[in-house]
């Protein structure tokens, strides 16, 4: 009898902290400043699908409030209001944070390549995901790092007037992101990283010659195309671009096996949704933007190999003045080295019709 009331009591105390731990994780709200706005195809909406299907997956137990750009916290200071607790997660892209880390923009996107297909290879299936929380841990910050969205090439910039040869880029101001900015620079212009709510009125103030944000259904939201008429391709400079979720480690810690999976999955979704809208949101805009007199330029081979050289300098400089950046930028290569036996023979040349 005192056994079975034993046993009895045994059981309950198991229930009773299983309910309890079950209450303690229960109930996250993460409060996400995000760097864009959330009505920018692919760009912002992704991290809306994000709030909504973490809230339905999880039975509510995960809660996510998102505060437009500058709302709660500026877009360039997410990082470090995710790692002092001031917020306990964001969204951004690892790229606004080259200006602490030179081997955060590796994370964000990286001039010719790789591609979509081959970054994700590498962020899951190679040692990505490993170097990109290694960037945050040994640079003090308190974060955990999840890749939650990804868009396939951007445009690689609007003009003022046509570029015809390197020396065209000289002494101009222009909006630029991550390392293409350095190559830029490399070829004389001076550049800018502006958010995207801030670039429209520094065109048209003249304070910026060009400027480069994202793909053309973006672009046309920012209203880019009633300014400039001359938008370049190919986005060299991203071919593919991360966007990442950054959550406080004291929160992520709160969390039980259960919510930390749903987090996790529910951005690998995210990459696969996100750059299928952005896909599919590109043609109907540029076409619409060719009515309005936009005219859609290719880079000649000139300014091409000019950029591709100037980028493999950059890469060499900031490797030599940065180990992490040459710890991630060599163990990228060796991937897409390997990574090129099997692009070379399964895909199609670019079409040239």
């Amino acid at each position: 009898m005192f056994s079975r009331k034993s046993l009895a009591l045994a059981v309950g105390a198991v229930t009773f902290t299983m309910a309890a731990t079950t209450t303690q994780a229960a109930n996250i709200l993460l409060k996400t400043p995000i760097a864009f706005n959330s009505n920018l195809p692919a760009l912002g909406t992704p991290i809306v699908k994000v709030a909504n299907q973490l809230k339905l997956i999880s039975g509510g137990k995960i809660k996510m409030k998102i505060y437009e750009p500058g709302k709660l916290v500026p877009p360039l200071q997410i990082l470090d209001a995710v790692s002092s607790g001031k917020v306990n997660s964001g969204y951004a892209t690892a790229g606004y944070w080259k200006g602490k880390m030179k081997a955060a923009s590796l994370f964000s996107s990286v001039p010719f390549g790789p591609e979509a297909g081959e970054y994700m290879a590498w962020m899951y299936y190679g040692n990505g995901l490993k170097l990109y929380q290694e960037l945050y841990d040994t640079n003090g910050y308190n974060v955990k790092v999840l890749p939650c969205a990804i868009i396939s090439p951007e445009t690689s910039g609007w003009y003022k007037k046509p570029i015809n040869k390197p020396s065209d880029l000289k002494g101009l101001n222009i909006r630029y992101f991550g390392l293409g900015a350095a190559v830029l620079e490399k070829l004389g212009a001076g550049t800018v990283q502006l958010p995207g709510g801030e670039i429209f009125g520094a065109l048209e103030k003249g304070v910026i010659d060009g400027a480069e944000y994202s793909q053309p259904a973006i672009d046309k939201r920012l209203g880019l195309h009633k300014i400039v008429k001359y938008n370049y391709f190919p986005g060299w400079h991203q071919q593919a671009t991360i966007f990442e979720l950054l959550i406080n480690k004291n929160t992520w810690a709160k969390m039980d096996d259960q919510q930390r999976t749903i987090v996790e999955t529910t951005c690998k979704a995210s990459m696969a949704d996100s750059i299928a809208e952005g896909e599919a949101s590109q043609y109907e805009e540029m076409e619409t933007m060719k009515k309005d007199g936009v005219k859609q330029m290719y880079w000649n081979q000139e300014m091409l190999n000019a950029f591709e050289s100037s980028w493999k300098e950059v890469a060499i400089e900031y490797s030599a003045e940065d180990p992490m950046f040459k710890k991630v930028w060599t163990d990228l290569s060796t991937f897409r080295n390997g990574y090129d036996l099997w692009e070379e023979h399964a895909f199609l040349p670019r079409k040239t019709h």
